[in-house]
């Protein structure tokens, strides 16, 4: 071991001189780009900037100890390595300035970006969901045994989240090859460590989880990079997570508006000694591997590369609205257009089972498609719908789950983003809303944020009329028709369900698919047998009237059904919705203009319910031809009740034949 004169102690190990100055010129320029944007935000030329300074030995040591074949998760003071993975500085700085060029088209700020042909995937303001994703593409990587690794990062106040939890939990179930960095700079914002933890350090937690735990100098670059690239090559080979704790220092505020005064004084002093970039370089000079004139001519470089891509960047147009493509970008492309059964064969089968056979249709066509859920391998799931896909699919490909709903959506569309196929099972939907964050702001969003698809099914078994209580009952398919980005299926029969349960799998989207838990063993339907979808996005006719209009979807099909079979004196188109999102609004639209009266129908509580918005539409769309109000008819505006004869009132089965001879007599 060579030892300058430096607070910190560098070991150089077996790395030659040409590495040691490609490790200073990886960590010079994140803290010269970092120089340059606090200048540029004291000119009012930037409007933000969150700042690594001092913990560029963490970002860029990590960084260049991974193959560039390997994904990692960065978070705000990562732009080490950003930098580290060569992405062309205009285009950072464009990002920076929301401009067309940028990753996001503007739709985004500074680090809330992927770039995929950088193996780079970008956090949400959220802070804790990046770690579920990260077991997501580590599973990816085990399941095609590819011997890669993944690296994500979090901070000591991230790992205060449940995200945190779960996602390291999740990975040392499955042992799944994943570096869980965590810099811990010792502050989250304005509140201290003493205030977000009460462990020592947090290597200490490893030992709840079954892991190993590994504690680095942060500001220590070699340090930092030695240990990285030494767990990840004997995790390529031995699947594992490891949790790498980083102890660091954040110089600057939270962000730059926040400033610095909570920090007790001289607290930055004694930090500054340790500042990552000046040890290694003055170790650098004191060993003669760096020159004063190499330094300069480094760094000359790094401020050339700097300035034309600022200039690049300062120069391109602001973007541009168009609404148009605002919408196109929400989804990825796809021909959804129905596929025909092969065969003529059909037979009766109860909507339970006319889901499973579509789950099972639909593993066999693909093979790189995994089903994620609670109890759903040997068990087959509490509705028993997987029963026996482990003997055929094996547990690889169905997986059953720790309690970790956030972790599992996460691990769902880290799959995708390494090019599977996932579907995670919601027990109930009731459960959603423990994954939920991931659902509305990572699924939804990924694509029209950075043009990554989520190939994700999450499957809901809903609704009311099985004396489950408010816990296991709810209908909150309205909690995502708000949600841009997403698309919300929901079938009333066996038919459509194995239909648009296939189709869902050959959509590159997230689809929301919602099963009525009453629904499963109480209707039987002809159902082909061969493969075959159903187009999502299209309602269907399942009554032809000419007096008014139902317009309703799930339960509510049947319970319109049944009660115009006991009114034959009422003639009235029966509109079945199928999917919520993107809504069928054409179809509507014919029968009510048509019949001029309309009933909304659906089992969800009226008050913000989608019935609302249908009203709306069509009293907007349809004014000129309506002969009396559109009137709707839900569940009452309170959870659901358990004992049968409470749910019952809750139920709008009763109030909707009233309304309906209500509307019929207008």
């Amino acid at each position: 071991m060579i030892t300058a004169e430096t607070p910190i102690r560098f070991e150089r190990q077996a790395l030659g001189n040409d590495e040691l100055l490609d490790l200073y010129k990886a960590l010079v320029k994140p803290r010269m780009i970092e120089e340059k944007m606090l200048v540029l935000l004291r000119q009012g030329r930037i409007s933000k900037w969150f700042s690594g300074f001092g913990q560029e030995g963490t970002s860029v040591g990590a960084a260049k100890a991974m193959l560039d074949s390997e994904y990692i998760l960065p978070m705000h003071r990562n732009l080490g390595v950003f930098t580290s993975r060569g992405i062309p500085l205009h285009r950072l700085f464009s990002q920076f300035q929301g401009k067309e060029n940028g990753f996001t088209k503007g739709r985004d700020r500074s680090f809330h970006f992927g770039a995929k042909e950088f193996k780079i995937v970008g956090m949400i303001s959220h802070l804790g969901p990046q770690l579920g994703i990260a077991d997501g593409i580590a599973l990816a990587h085990k399941l095609k045994k590819e011997n890669h690794c993944t690296l994500v990062f979090t901070g000591d106040g991230g790992a205060s989240e449940g995200d945190f939890h779960e996602a390291l939990n999740t990975a040392a179930v499955w042992e799944l090859p994943v570096i869980f960095a965590i810099e811990n700079n010792q502050w989250g914002l304005s509140t201290p460590s003493s205030e977000q933890f009460r462990c020592k350090q947090f290597i200490d937690k490893g030992i709840g989880y079954g892991m190993e735990a590994v504690q680095v100098d942060g500001n220590n670059l070699l340090e930092v990079y030695h240990t990285v690239r030494r767990i990840a090559e004997d995790i390529r080979q031995n699947p594992r997570p490891v949790l790498l704790e980083c102890v660091t220092f954040r110089m600057r505020g939270h962000e730059e508006a926040s400033g610095t005064k909570y920090y007790p004084s001289g607290l930055q002093d004694t930090w500054s000694v340790k500042d990552p970039v000046t040890n290694y370089e003055t170790w650098l000079l004191g060993t003669g591997i760096l020159t004063e004139a190499l330094r300069e001519e480094i760094r000359a470089v790094i401020k050339t590369e700097i300035d034309q891509g600022l200039e690049t960047a300062f120069a391109e147009p602001r973007p541009q609205p168009d609404t148009a493509r605002e919408y196109r970008d929400l989804f990825a492309p796809h021909n959804g257009a129905a596929v025909a059964p092969a065969g003529g064969t059909s037979s009766e089968k109860r909507f339970i089972d006319a889901i499973s056979d579509g789950l099972r249709l639909a593993m066999r066509k693909h093979p790189q498609l995994v089903l994620m859920g609670q109890d759903i391998a040997e068990y087959g799931g509490v509705f028993k719908i997987t029963d026996g896909f482990v003997q055929e699919f094996g547990k690889d490909r169905v997986r059953n789950t720790p309690l970790c709903e956030s972790a599992i959506v996460g691990a769902a569309l880290g799959l995708s983003i390494s090019g599977m196929k996932a579907m995670m099972e919601m027990q109930f939907a009731d459960f959603v809303t423990e994954g939920f964050n991931q659902i509305v702001n990572n699924l939804a969003k990924i694509h029209w944020r950075w043009g990554q698809n989520a190939d994700v099914v999450v499957r809901m078994p809903t609704g009311a009329g099985v004396a489950a209580g408010p816990f296991h009952s709810q209908s909150n398919e309205a909690w995502f028709f708000h949600t841009p980005g997403l698309k919300i299926v929901y079938p009333s029969n066996p038919h459509d369900a194995k239909g648009l349960l296939l189709a869902a799998f050959e959509d590159p989207n997230p689809v929301m698919f919602f099963e009525h838990k009453a629904l499963y063993r109480s209707i039987s339907g002809e159902v082909p047998d061969d493969y075959y979808t159903v187009e999502i996005g299209k309602a269907a006719r399942v009554a032809e009237g000419s007096q008014l209009s139902i317009i309703t979807y799930g339960f509510g099909v049947h319970w319109a059904l049944e009660v115009l079979k006991e009114h034959p004196e009422i003639s009235a188109d029966v509109i079945d919705l199928r999917t919520l999102l993107p809504l069928d609004t054409a179809t509507v639209y014919e029968s009510v203009r048509k019949t001029g009266k309309v009933l909304i129908l659906h089992e969800d509580t009226l008050t913000g319910g989608i019935g609302g918005e249908l009203s709306a539409l069509i009293s907007e769309h349809c004014f000129d031809v309506l002969d009396a109000p559109v009137m709707r008819v839900a569940s009452i505006d309170t959870p659901v009740p358990f004992a049968a004869e409470l749910e019952q009132n809750y139920l709008p089965r009763q109030r909707f034949e009233e309304k309906l001879l209500e509307l019929h007599a207008w």
